[in-house]
Parts: C-alpha cells; structure tokens; sequence
C-alpha cells in the first residue's frame, strides 16, 4: 500500500526545497563572484609605481592575463616591457627612471613584479628660437612680430617637458608664422637637449619663414551653371594684397553660404617660386537651383504654424536668389516673395521684395500689403541696409474705428555682430539701430520718424555658464500714433520682450484692442547654468513698457526660469515666467522643424 503524505509533511518538503534552493542561489552567486572579482585570481605580472604613474602605464601597457608557458617567454617580456616603461615615462618627462624586478610570492604561486620609481620630473629650462629668411629683415613690423611670437611660446621655462607638449608647441609656433605672410615658413632643425642631472631640458628651434606671399589669380573648378564672377565677387582679397590665412578662411566661409554650392574648397600651395603671385585654388560643387521646403513649428508668441517655401537659386538664369514663402501661423499669416541679386566685390546686393500679411493679436485685427527695394551691405561682422518701402494698413481694433493707413518710408539699419558661435553664443556683442520715417508731402498718411537701438550682450561665466543682457529702446517722433502703421510703432510683451505677459500685449489701449505706441523701452537679465553640454538651466528677470509717450509708460516686471537645450539647429527654450502686476504664470517657448 503506498505511503500517504500529510499536510505537515507537505510543508516540510516545500521548507526544505526553499533551503535547498536559497543554498544553491548562494552557491551560484559566489562562484560568479569568485569569476568576476579579478582579486581572487592572483595576476600574471604585478606592476608596483605611484598613483599617477601605474594609471599613465596601464593606460598604454598590455599586461598578460594568461601564465606564461615557460620561463623563456617570462624573461622576453620582462626584457621587453621595461624598455616600453622607459619611453612611455620619457614621453611625460622622466628621463632617468629606476626600474626593477622582483618576484612575489601569492596562493603558492611565484609572480613577478615590476617595481617603477619615475625618479625626477625633468622640466624646460632654457629656450632658444632662431629666425631665418625674410621675416629678418629690419623691419619694425617684423620684429614686434618675432617678439610676439616668442612670447607666446605655449611651453616656458619650468614647465613639465612632455613630448605631446614639445611637439604642440612647435606646431602652434609655425601656425603662428604661417597665419600671415610666409606661408611657406618651415621648421628647419629642433632639438630638445636632456640633462638627466639637472631635471632640464634645453629646447631649441630654427625656423626659415621664407618669402612674403602674395595673392595671385583664383583658379575655379566646378563651376558649370554659373560665370566665374560668381566666385570672384566673394573674394575679400585682390590681387597683390599680402596673404593672410584668416583672409582665405572668410573666402571659404563666404561662399559656404552662398546656397548655389553645396561643397566649397579654398587652398593654396605655398610653392616658394610663385611666392609674389600664389594662386588661389577654389573647387565648388553646385547645388540644385531649385528647392521645395517645409517646416513646422511652434512659438509661444504665434501659436503653432506650417509653412512652404520654393527658391530658385539661378533666377533669371544669373545666379540671383529667388525666395517665396506662405507661413500660417495662428495668430499671423504671411506671404512673401522677394528677388536677391549677388553681392559684388565691395560686399554690396539688392533685393526686391512683396508681402502680404494678416495678424490677429490682442484684438487687434491688420491686414498688410507690402513692397520695397532695398541696398544692403554685408561683411562677416557688419550689416548695412538702405530700402524704400511702400505699405498700405488696414487697422481693425476691436471696439474702436478702423483705419486705413499708407506710407512711403525710408530704412536705414545697421547691425554689428561679434560672437564666438553663431549658434551657441558664450562671449560677444550684437548692437543694432534703426531709423525710418515717412512724410505727408511723400504719399504718407502722416509725418513721423521713428528710431530704434537694440544691445545684446553675452559673458562666460565659469567653463560652462552663460550670463546674457538685452536692452532695447524706441520711439516715434509723430504729432499723433493716428495714421502711423504698425510697423512704425511699439508693443512689448513675450519672447525676446517681456516674459510673463502675453506677446504685444503691452501697449496703447484702444477699444478692447492693444495697439502700438509711440515709446518703448525694454530690458533682459538672464543667467544660464548648463548642466551637460547640452542641457541648461536659466534664471531671467524682464522689465519694460511700451505706451504712447514716456510720461505715461508704467514698467512691468516678469521673472521666471526655464530649460535650455542646444539642438543642432540651434538652442531651444522653454520658461516659465510671472508676471509681476497679476501673478500670472505663463509658458514661453518656441520651436521650428524644417523638412
């Protein structure tokens, strides 16, 4: 008869097969332990050095992790890795280290051991830097140049002599001569002099700057839609000015931006013989004349929008840039059409441009036509533009009377921008004035000048951190806001205003409507601490007004902070603003994708 099992003997058997399993879990987990810890398996090779030293060594040694097979192989790779040891402390300025070998005796098994003491760190003593060729000549120019070029020698005197600094340096100081001038500039000898007793090392260079270069000809490769004097129009050099490498670097740049070529290459070859007429080689590939893009977006100010642009980069079949834009924006929708012809030798185009655009915001309703030429001046750093504008308003303010106003204007703008980074700015300046008005003699509703000044300013703070001002200031000189378009006018609030309160929500009140003013003033703190390099965290305060004259402008407060993220197509801010007449809390952020 088989045996019958009890409840109790149940739960025995389920308790011993719960210890039976926790022991063998236990088990398993300190047989991987023993696997995974390296320290219970004694090493092949032991490599006794200081802190700094062993991880410098191991860093670049590779020490076995099998037994050797034989005594043989033991001793060759002893031999061996203590003349590795010896040019790697070389190569951080050690030059007489004490290297031995031991064996130590671990879970009965006899291990070698590499015992290192670096010994003195060897440091720069004297500095010798010799100058042939033409930068010799007596020349005041040329020898304030030397001196500054010694001066800025990147390894001095009682500093640690490491190779990765000793050839670091050489490579800046020929940088250094080759940026200007002598192109062909060469280091003929240089020699690092050891002396082990002293811990020094005497450096000496001769360098042979060669002949003064000059700017020759451009040779063009590529080109096949376009005449060459699409190229030559963008070079900031002539022929005869002295070389200067900076100078071919704005060239490149210059013509990167022209979007008829996607590829651009601007060289020389410093061949001593043409050193009075050097070539300048340029080797473009041009891009499709015609383009089709979208995009959408969103913007805090604007609400969500959509938006197609076409351009025709060959218009007219003379390289002049053709650009249309539809963009619907919840509270805007815009329509532009605009002509670009190519900039010539002195950096000067024209532009012809239409639009026709319609705003909803803050109950007041605009629809706007649009057309104007303009003459514009453009360097790296400079913009300059001067256009005659034709506009005609109509003006919807909610429970006020509607206008209908034109003007014929004279612009005139200037913008100086001086920045580290175009795209994510730590240090520079960006100043900007307007100045535009109109007349009744000259097809205008009414007379007005209206002037502008903006300053944006951005300082480093720390490695990572960013501290930004703004300000800007306007007012239209006018008898009267009556007559005067929008354009011409002033409203503050929202971004790049006044956070905390809604956008162009500050102003004149007429109806139920927020219209422009004659006055406005503004002003920005913000302080970013960026938390990786790509993610930040901001601090803001804004204060401002816009009104119809300075006596009755009353300041409005807003303050928050915000996230910011460096994408690629530049940053990207989200911020939480109060505004401090209500206590109104309000989201700002903007984002653009195109496709």
């Amino acid at each position: 008869m088989p045996d019958i099992l009890t409840k109790t003997d149940y739960r025995y058997m389920r308790l011993w097969s719960f210890i039976l399993f926790a022991v063998a879990v236990i088990a398993d987990a300190a047989l991987a332990q023993d696997f995974l810890n390296p320290a219970k398996n004694p090493p092949v090779i032991i490599l006794s050095a200081p802190d700094n030293i062993q991880k410098f060594l191991k860093k670049y040694l590779k020490l076995p992790i099998d037994p050797f097979p034989d005594a043989t192989t033991e001793q060759a790779f002893l031999y061996r890795t203590q003349k590795e040891i010896r040019n790697l402390l070389a190569t951080e300025g050690y030059f007489s280290p004490a290297i031995s070998i031991s064996h130590s005796t671990i879970d009965n098994m006899t291990t070698p051991e590499i015992k290192v003491d670096p010994g003195i760190l060897t440091r720069v003593g004297e500095i010798s830097i010799i100058f042939h060729g033409d930068i010799t000549q007596q020349n005041e120019k040329y020898e304030k140049r030397i001196k500054q070029i010694r001066a800025a020698w990147s390894l001095p005197t009682h500093e640690p002599f490491r190779s990765a600094d000793w050839e670091q340096a050489k490579a800046a100081l020929l940088s250094d001569i080759t940026q200007e001038e002598f192109a062909a500039a060469s280091i003929v000898s240089s020699q690092a002099k050891i002396d082990s007793q002293q811990a020094l090392a005497d450096l000496s260079i001769v360098i042979d700057s060669g002949p003064v270069f000059y700017f020759g000809a451009i040779q063009i490769e590529g080109l096949e839609r376009y005449d060459q004097t699409f190229i030559t129009n963008f070079a900031p050099f002539k022929v005869g000015d002295v070389y200067r490498r900076d100078t071919l670097h704005l060239f490149q740049i210059a013509l990167q931006k022209a979007p008829q070529l996607s590829t651009v290459s601007v060289t020389i070859s410093p061949d001593i013989a043409r050193h009075q007429a050097i070539p300048v080689q340029v080797a473009v590939t041009e891009a499709q004349s015609q383009r089709f893009a979208f995009g959408t977006g969103y913007s805090s100010n604007n609400g969500g929008r959509g938006e197609i642009n076409y351009r025709n980069h060959n218009f007219l079949d003379r390289a002049w840039n053709l650009t249309s834009m539809l963009r619907l924006e919840q509270r805007r929708q815009t329509f532009f059409a605009g002509i670009d012809t190519l900039p010539d030798q002195n950096n000067v185009n024209y532009s012809l441009g239409a639009s026709f655009q319609m705003t909803d915001i803050q109950n007041l309703k605009t629809i706007e036509q649009k057309i104007g030429i303009s003459r514009n001046y453009q360097t790296p750093e400079i913009q300059m533009q001067f256009g005659l504008n034709w506009l005609r308003e109509n003006k919807r303010p909610e429970g006020a009377i509607n206008q209908t106003n034109e003007a014929l204007t004279l612009d005139w703008r200037w913008r100086r921008q001086v920045v580290d980074d175009l795209l994510h700015i730590r240090r520079g300046d960006v100043t900007e004035f307007r100045v535009g008005g109109g007349s009744q003699f000259l097809l205008s509703d009414q007379d007005f000048i209206r002037f502008y000044a903006r300053q944006q300013s951005w300082w480093p703070v720390g490695s990572r951190d960013v501290f930004f001002l703004r300000a800007e200031i306007g007012y239209t000189v006018a008898s009267s806001r009556f007559g005067i378009p929008q354009e011409y006018l002033f409203r503050a609030g929202g971004i790049q205003s006044i956070r905390g309160y809604d956008f162009k929500s500050i102003g004149v009140q007429e109806g139920n409507a927020i219209v422009g003013g004659r006055a406005m003033a503004t002003a920005t703190a913000e302080y970013t601490h960026w938390l990786t390099s790509q993610w930040g965290a901001a601090a803001f305060a804004d204060i401002g007004s816009a009104a119809d004259n300075w006596h009755t402008m009353h300041p409005f407060l807003g303050y928050g902070g915000g996230v910011r993220w460096r994408s690629p197509a530049g940053p990207i801010a989200l911020d939480l603003a109060r505004s401090h007449e209500t206590g109104t809390l309000r989201v700002h952020f903007s984002m653009a994708i195109a496709f």
